[in-house]
C-alpha cells in the first residue's frame, strides 16, 4: 500500500520541456465543456491568461486546497484563471449534485473561480479536456496520469501545456508560483 500511496499522492511535478514541445494535435480552446450550472463554457475566453486546471472533490483529504486555490485565483486574477473540474472517480469523494457542489464550494471556501460540470478524468468516460491534458499526442508536451483528486495542470497564456502537479503539491508551492509568474 505504501508504494501505491506514494505514486498516487506524492508524485513529482512534470514540467514541459520547451525545447522538446511538439505542436499539439488540437487546441485546448477547441474543447467543449459545460460549466457547473450546465451552461456551455467557452475555454477560449481564457486566452491571454495562464490556466490552472484542477480535478476537485468535496470529501477528500485535499479538499482544503480549495482555500489555497481561491487565494491564488484572487491574487493573480489579471494573469491566471483557476478552473475546477469536480470528479467522483477517486473514493467516491464528490458524490453531490451540481447544486450541492456549488453550495459547498461557495459556503465553505468562498470559491469564485470557474467550475465545470462533474466529469470523468480517467477511463472509458474520460472527458475530452482530460484526454488532451493527459496525452502528449494531443497536448504536444507531456503525458500525465491523474491518480487522485486535486491534480493540477498549468497551461500558458496560449493554451500550451507548461506543467503537471500531483495532489501533494499545494496551490502555494514555490515552484508552482514561479511558473505562474514566469
Amino acid at each position: 500500500m505504501g508504494t501505491l500511496l506514494s505514486s498516487c499522492f506524492f508524485g513529482k511535478p512534470k514540467m514541459a520541456n520547451p525545447n522538446m514541445t511538439q505542436t499539439p494535435s488540437t487546441s485546448v480552446f477547441d474543447i467543449s465543456i459545460n460549466a457547473l450550472d450546465g451552461s456551455p463554457m467557452d475555454l477560449s475566453v481564457f486566452k491571454g491568461k495562464k490556466i490552472l486546471i484542477v480535478n476537485t472533490a468535496s470529501e477528500c483529504g485535499y479538499t482544503p486546497q480549495y482555500e489555497g486555490l481561491q487565494a491564488l485565483y484572487e491574487a493573480n486574477k489579471e494573469q491566471l484563471v483557476v478552473l475546477g473540474c469536480p470528479c467522483n472517480q477517486f473514493g467516491g469523494q464528490e458524490p453531490g449534485s451540481a447544486e450541492q457542489i456549488a453550495s459547498f464550494c461557495s459556503s465553505r471556501f468562498q470559491v469564485s473561480f470557474p467550475m465545470t460540470e462533474k466529469i470523468d478524468v480517467n477511463g472509458d468516460g474520460q472527458h475530452a479536456l482530460y484526454k488532451w491534458l493527459c496525452n502528449k499526442s494531443q497536448n504536444g508536451a507531456l503525458d500525465a496520469s491523474v491518480s487522485w483528486n486535486f491534480n493540477k495542470f498549468l497551461l500558458d497564456e496560449n493554451g500550451q501545456m507548461m506543467a503537471y502537479y500531483p495532489s501533494n503539491i499545494s496551490p502555494n508551492d514555490p515552484d508552482l508560483l514561479a511558473a505562474i509568474n514566469r
